[in-house]
């Protein structure tokens, strides 16, 4: 295992990048604890698998330094880095049986087969394979090809971090939740570093203690799953993180208030803001019908089970709101109100006052 610490950097994969489209990973540090779970959330092309590859190694930055436990490894390649790496489709030796698949590793350094036996079968344990043990890999389902990527970079003894690739892409949706559960369960077993790039809000929300969100080569937000929800930094994490995602709504500042629609709106970090135009991030989830609140339409419901999702007209904005079942939706002449403690204002898409959490 191994703290991580990336120090300046920055990688383009052109030879003389001249603008920012041009770098596949803006700039950034980042320190990440030994033994910690951490996910790599963002859209495709964001730049997450070209960090996790500078990482393992297999792609040396065009700037800045990779560090474990300290040491810089930045120019060292994956086998002397001792990562091990769980790609989007399991890399399996299909004709051999799934113990000596698991074996692999560690034969492949000369470990004595007394060993090898006794970490074989405690990794079958722990990732549910003790009954497939004897039989060929050919023979079992994606997920569990899936578990015998995974159980091998386990069975090592001497890997500082665990990378994973998109895991479950190839895995049927009924059984992403189970291996979702056993990743988790695995980490708080073994403790190992472990990273986990993935464009599925669910999948990073579920599984890792921080969460890195990342759009366009740039890191806009590191935090916990509850830090992302409930104070985003960035309009753009506000959109990733939730079902429906936060309402994004424009507005301008006076006298360090929020006028949105003709009124006074409170916002919990609108002190000291300067005049000028902003924009107002509230989530669904802190819509609400209010007798005194503002003029509002709603256009349309659509049932999510427990509650109803309403699209709302409010002035020339549009905006969405969550509605407990067996709340009373207006036909017409709505009035809603935003949720004061969770309402902020951003300007150029960033949290004014970087930071507020209240």
């Amino acid at each position: 295992m191994a703290k991580i610490n990336l120090s300046g950097l920055a990688h383009s994969y052109m030879p003389n990048p001249s603008s920012d489209a041009d770098w596949a990973l803006k700039e950034l540090n980042l320190e990440w604890d030994d033994g910690g779970a951490y996910a790599l959330l963002g859209p495709s092309g964001c730049g997450k698998t070209t960090l996790l590859n500078i990482i393992s190694g297999l792609l040396t930055p065009s700037h800045g330094a990779v560090l474990f436990d300290d040491v810089e490894v930045t120019a060292l390649p994956p086998e002397q880095r001792h990562i091990a790496q769980v790609f989007q489709f399991p890399v399996v030796y299909d004709t051999m049986t799934v113990y000596d698949n698991l074996a692999f590793p560690l034969r492949n350094r000369g470990v004595a087969e007394d060993i090898v036996r006794k970490r074989v079968e405690e990794v079958a344990e722990m990732t549910d394979l003790s009954a497939t043990l004897s039989k060929r890999a050919s023979g079992l389902t994606a997920d569990g090809k899936q578990k015998i990527s995974l159980g091998r970079g386990l069975v090592r003894e001497d890997v500082n971090a665990i990378l994973f690739d998109e895991p479950l892409t190839v895995i049927d949706p009924h059984l992403k939740f189970q291996l979702r559960s056993k990743l988790k369960e695995l980490h708080h077993r073994v403790s190992n570093t472990m990273i986990y790039v993935t464009h599925d809000q669910t999948e990073a929300l579920t599984f890792a203690d921080k969460v890195v969100v990342m759009n366009v080569g740039e890191v806009v937000q590191i935090g916990t799953p509850e830090e992302l929800f409930e104070v985003p930094q960035h309009t753009f994490v506000g959109h990733f993180i939730g079902s429906p995602g936060m309402n994004v709504l424009p507005c301008t500042v006076e006298n360090g208030e929020a006028i949105f629609a003709g009124r006074r709106i409170e916002a919990v970090n609108a002190a000291g803001v300067s005049p000028g135009q902003a924009e107002l991030g509230v989530r669904p989830e802190y819509v609400t019908f209010a007798p005194d609140g503002l003029d509002a339409r709603v256009t349309r419901v659509s049932d999510a089970g427990r509650f109803s999702v309403a699209d709302i007209e409010c002035g020339a904005s549009r905006l969405k709101m969550l509605v407990r079942e067996g709340t009373e939706i207006p036909a017409e002449n709505a009035r809603i109100a935003f949720d004061p403690s969770s309402t902020r204002l951003y300007r150029d898409g960033w949290l004014c006052g970087r930071n507020a959490a209240s």
